[in-house]
């Protein structure tokens, strides 16, 4: 009777009990350990298998916000506007009220330290409009930094199909959210603080609790299991370890700590830094061809100065001595779209290559790479430009379009430098960088 009764009750739980939908398994295991100092992988398992990546979606959602400071196209202090979409996004939030404005640095913070997922769409919207533009932007960014395996379809990483990524590609957005924006990484670190005038906790435990911890992302959904992207810091080394389709907060923590361990006893102790590269974005090492040398920003205005006050002076720089007319080179100088402004650069007749140059005269400039598009390059000019220890206040930057390899590339570049300063300027910034001595210019 007792079997029979079991049996009905089995049969009828059967019967009621609905189909799951496809996304509320969770996904199967998969890790990744990489020496945050070049990349190199000491351990994987499934590292390339698609699947849901919850909450590490907003590693992207900060890279973006981060690039839009920088790039000044929205400042940490602009209030934004919270619209009724974000008030009403589920999940972990900071319950935001729509219509309520909030700082962007406090957005930052909450999708950052407490996962917010309201802060998110905030931030997506304030930066492109719509958060499916921002999708769209994220996935077009995820390609650009060698995610390949990467689709986005929101700012926060709510469960949506075709929305997946890889333990790969999350441990390759870390390298990137580190050595491209160093100074806002720290913010992946805190264990607390304060945003819209709330008390936010991190939801990663590991902070605190395994020594050189230093962030970064944690996420769970039901159909992602618990993900948790991890970096520490013991002297020279530096690890990520990667965990997605973890079975509880408890063992992904575990594993994590695990895979750390495993990442620090494997890594060598001097290991030569190579920073994370773009695909399609930044041309590396791009020499500067010497047959056509780069003319320094400040050159650039004062001879255009001169073709434009003097044109028939500065068409023809004045003969040496020494010099037969069949070695003078001819400038051809590009001057912008509406005009040269010279008020600040006074013209100064043009000097000619191998000419003496005075100490300490700011006639040298820096190239600091050449991009394939505009906003990279403008991008690179701008964290470089607010660097305080660079102290390039007084330089002339400029960004120059050029070609490499028959395509478009964009070269960034401050003059007006002297010989100590621009090799000084490249000792602190060594990530492409190359000094360049005056070749044309008083």
């Amino acid at each position: 009777m007792n079997r029979l009764f079991r049996a009905l009750l089995i049969g009828v739980a059967t019967v009621c009990v609905p189909m799951a939908a496809p996304w509320a398994i969770a996904a199967p295991y998969a890790a990744i350990v990489m020496d945050m100092r070049d990349g190199s992988v000491m351990h994987s398992r499934g590292a390339d298998r698609r699947q849901h990546p919850a909450s590490l979606t907003k590693m992207m959602t900060l890279y973006l916000a981060f690039e839009a400071v920088e790039n000044g196209q929205i400042g940490l202090d602009t209030r934004v506007r919270i619209s009724r979409k974000a008030s009403r996004t589920t999940g972990s939030r900071l319950w935001l009220k729509a219509g309520e404005r909030v700082k962007f640095r406090h957005l930052i913070r909450a999708a950052a330290i407490k996962s917010a997922n309201d802060a998110a769409v905030a931030i997506a919207e304030a930066v492109a409009g719509s958060e499916k533009a921002f999708a769209a932007r994220m996935t077009e960014k995820a390609r650009e930094l060698g995610m390949s395996s990467t689709t986005y379809k929101n700012a926060h990483g709510l469960t949506r199909a075709g929305h997946l990524s890889t333990a790969r590609d999350q441990a390759r957005l870390a390298r990137h959210l580190f050595y491209d924006f160093p100074e806002y990484y720290n913010i992946f670190s805190r264990r607390s603080d304060r945003a819209a005038g709330r008390r936010i906790r991190t939801t990663n435990r590991l902070l605190g609790a395994y020594r050189g911890m230093s962030g970064i992302k944690t996420g769970y959904t039901r159909a992602a299991g618990y993900n948790l992207v991890g970096t520490a810091r013991r002297g020279n080394e530096h690890i990520i370890a990667v965990v997605m389709g973890g079975k509880s907060s408890r063992t992904r923590n575990r594993r994590v700590a695990e895979l750390l361990t495993l990442g620090f006893k494997r890594a060598k102790t001097h290991v030569a830094v190579v920073r994370p590269g773009r695909r399609n974005a930044v041309i590396a090492h791009a020499p500067v061809p010497k047959p056509k040398p780069v003319v320094p920003a400040t050159v650039l205005a004062s001879v255009a100065a001169a073709l434009v006050n003097t044109p028939a002076q500065a068409s023809t720089p004045p003969q040496s001595a020494t010099t037969s007319s069949r070695a003078q080179p001819r400038l051809h100088v590009p001057i912008p779209r509406g005009g040269v402004k010279t008020a600040a650069v006074p013209a100064r007749t043009p000097r000619l290559p191998g000419a003496p140059v005075p100490r300490g005269r700011p006639d040298w400039s820096v190239d600091l790479g050449s991009y394939a598009d505009k906003k990279g390059a403008m991008a690179r000019r701008a964290r470089v430009a607010r660097r305080a220890d660079l102290q390039l206040d007084e330089a002339q930057s400029t960004v120059q379009r050029g070609t490499y390899r028959g395509r478009p590339s964009y070269q960034v570049i401050f003059g007006g430098l002297t010989a100590k300063k621009a090799r000084a300027v490249c000792a602190k910034l060594s990530r492409l960088c190359h000094p360049i001595p005056p070749q044309y210019g008083g």
